[in-house]
C-alpha cells in the first residue's frame, strides 16, 4: 500500500477523482441541509442519506486503494472469470433483485442496494480489454469484431430485460473504444446516421423523413451525373422547404415529383451503370425502414415511456404539471443560480425539494442553483481533465490491455458525464444516469471507483512490462 501512495501512483487523477468525491459529498449535504444542524456533527451524520453515502465514500475508497495495489496480473488472468460473474448477477437480479422505481436492478442487503450493472461496466471492460489485448487479435477481422461487440452486447441485453434503459445506453460507450483500437469507420458512421434516423423517426411523422431520404438519394444520384441538373434540384430544395416547413404542399405533389425525377435519374444513369443507383436505392430503402421501425416502435410504446421521449424531443405536446415538471423545475433550478450562484447551503429550490431526484440524477441542478454558471463551469472542466489524463495514461501504456482498459475508463465517463449534464437541461433524454463521483448511489460510486482503482494499478505497473 506504501507505493500506492507513493511516487508510483498518478497524483494528478487521484486529486481529481478525490476532489469530485467531496464536491458530490457537500453537494448531497447541501440538499439536506434544510433537515439537519450543520453545527452539529453528529446531527450531520445522523441523516440517513448523508450517513449512507458517507460509508460508501468510504467503502469505495478502501477499494480504489486495493484496486490499485494489487498486481498487475491479478485484473489481467480474471478479466474472463469476473466478466462470467458479472454476466451471473445481471441474470440473478432478474429472478431474485427487488424493483425500484420501475426496474428490477438491484439486490437488497440489509439496509444497502446493490446495483450489478455498475459492476457489470467494470467486469466488462476487463473481458474486452483481454480479448482485444490478446496476441494477433485484429479488428480488421469479422470474427474478432462480432467476439468483441458479443461481449459488451450480452450484458447490455441483459439490463433491457430489468428494464433499465439508462445503464443499457452507457455499454455503446464501447464502441468508441473499439474505434480506437481499428474497428472500421464505415461501421461507426453506420451507427451514427441510424441513430439520427431512429431520433428524426421519433421526432418527426415517417412518411416526411422518408420524403426528404428520398430527395438526398435524388440528389446525390443527380451530383454523380450531371452539374446540368442544379436548377432541378433548387426547383425540388424550394419545394421541399415549403412543405416541410410550411406543410402546405400537397403531399402527393411532392412524393410524384420524387418518382418522377428518380425514373429521369435512373434513364440517365443507367447508360453509366446500375450499380450506383442500385446501392443508392438499397442504402434509401434500409433507411427508411428504420425510420419506420422508430416511429412503428414509438407508437406502441407504454404511456410513461412515451412521456419520456416526449419531454426530450416534443416537450411543447407534455403536460408542465406532469411529465415535464422534472425538466421545466431543473431548467428553473440551473438558471435561478445566475453567475455566482446563491451559494452552497442557500438553494431555495433545493432545500424546499422542488426538484426531483435532486440527490441523485439532477444533483447538477443543486450545483447550478448553489454554485452558478462559475461552479457548474468548474465541476465540467474537472470531468474534462479527468477524461484527458485518463487519455493520456491510456496512451502511455506498454500494453494493449493497459491501453484498452483506459479508454474504456474514459469513453464511460465520458458517456455518464454527457448524457447526465445533458439530461437536466433537456439536451438528452432523461433516463437516470448518475452524474459520476458526485451523485448519490452506492453502486455506482464503487464501480467508478473500482474503474479509477485499477487503470491506476495498470499504470503503476506499465514499465515492468
Amino acid at each position: 500500500m506504501a507505493n500506492v501512495i507513493g511516487k508510483k501512483i498518478d497524483l494528478i487523477s487521484v486529486s481529481l477523482y478525490f476532489g469530485l468525491v467531496l464536491i458530490g459529498w457537500l453537494m448531497i449535504l447541501s440538499v439536506e441541509a434544510d433537515q439537519i444542524n450543520l453545527s452539529s456533527f453528529s446531527d450531520i451524520f445522523s441523516n440517513n442519506i448523508v450517513r449512507s453515502q458517507s460509508i460508501w465514500i468510504v467503502i469505495s475508497s478502501i477499494v480504489f486503494f486495493v484496486c490499485a495495489a494489487l498486481d498487475r496480473k491479478f485484473w489481467v488472468n480474471l478479466a474472463y472469470p469476473l466478466y462470467a460473474v458479472g454476466i451471473i448477477l445481471l441474470l440473478g437480479v432478474l429472478l431474485f433483485g427487488v424493483e425500484i422505481k420501475g426496474a428490477k436492478s438491484w439486490y437488497r442487503i440489509a439496509s444497502f442496494s446493490l446495483q450489478p450493472s455498475e459492476l457489470a461496466k467494470v467486469f466488462t471492460n476487463l473481458a474486452l480489454a483481454a480479448y482485444l489485448g490478446s496476441y494477433s487479435m485484429s479488428l480488421k477481422q469479422v470474427k474478432t469484431q462480432a467476439i468483441s461487440i458479443a461481449l459488451f452486447m450480452a450484458p447490455m441485453l441483459i439490463i433491457l430485460l430489468q428494464p433499465d434503459a439508462g445503464s443499457a445506453l452507457v455499454f455503446f460507450a464501447f464502441f468508441i473504444v473499439l474505434y480506437r483500437e481499428g474497428f472500421p469507420a464505415n461501421f461507426l458512421i453506420t451507427g451514427i446516421v441510424t441513430l439520427i434516423l431512429l431520433i428524426l423517426g421519433l421526432r418527426f411523422d415517417a412518411l416526411d423523413i422518408i420524403a426528404l431520404i428520398a430527395i438526398s438519394a435524388s440528389v446525390f444520384l443527380a451530383s454523380q451525373q450531371s452539374k446540368r441538373n442544379i436548377w432541378f434540384l433548387l426547383l425540388i430544395a424550394i419545394i421541399s422547404a415549403v412543405y416541410f416547413l410550411f406543410e402546405n404542399a400537397p403531399l402527393y405533389y411532392l412524393y410524384g415529383m420524387l418518382i418522377a425525377y428518380a425514373i429521369m435519374t435512373f434513364a440517365f444513369i443507367g447508360k453509366k451503370g446500375l450499380r450506383l443507383p442500385l446501392v443508392t436505392l438499397f442504402a434509401g430503402i434500409i433507411a427508411s425502414g428504420v425510420v419506420y421501425l422508430a416511429d412503428f416502435s414509438f407508437e406502441n410504446l407504454k404511456p410513461h415511456q412515451k412521456d419520456r421521449i416526449n419531454v426530450w424531443l416534443n416537450p411543447s405536446e407534455c403536460d408542465p404539471q406532469g411529465s415535464l415538471y422534472n425538466l421545466n423545475q431543473s431548467k428553473l433550478a440551473i438558471g435561478s443560480g445566475g453567475i455566482q450562484g446563491k451559494g452552497i447551503f442557500q438553494g431555495d429550490l433545493t432545500a424546499g425539494n422542488h426538484v426531483p431526484e435532486q440527490t441523485t440524477d439532477f444533483i447538477f441542478c443543486t450545483i447550478g442553483e448553489e454554485q452558478g454558471f462559475i461552479g457548474s463551469a468548474g465541476i465540467i472542466i474537472l470531468f474534462i481533465l479527468l477524461i484527458l489524463r485518463i487519455i493520456k495514461l491510456a496512451e502511455r501504456q506498454k500494453t494493449s490491455f493497459a491501453r484498452i482498459f483506459g479508454y474504456g475508463v474514459a469513453c464511460i465517463l465520458f458517456i455518464h458525464f454527457f448524457i447526465n449534464i445533458g439530461m437536466t437541461m433537456g439536451l438528452a433524454p432523461v433516463i437516470g444516469i448518475p452524474l459520476p463521483f458526485i451523485s448519490k448511489g452506492g453502486s455506482s460510486l464503487l464501480g467508478f471507483s473500482m474503474l479509477m482503482g485499477i487503470l491506476m494499478n495498470l499504470d503503476r505497473h506499465r514499465n515492468r512490462v
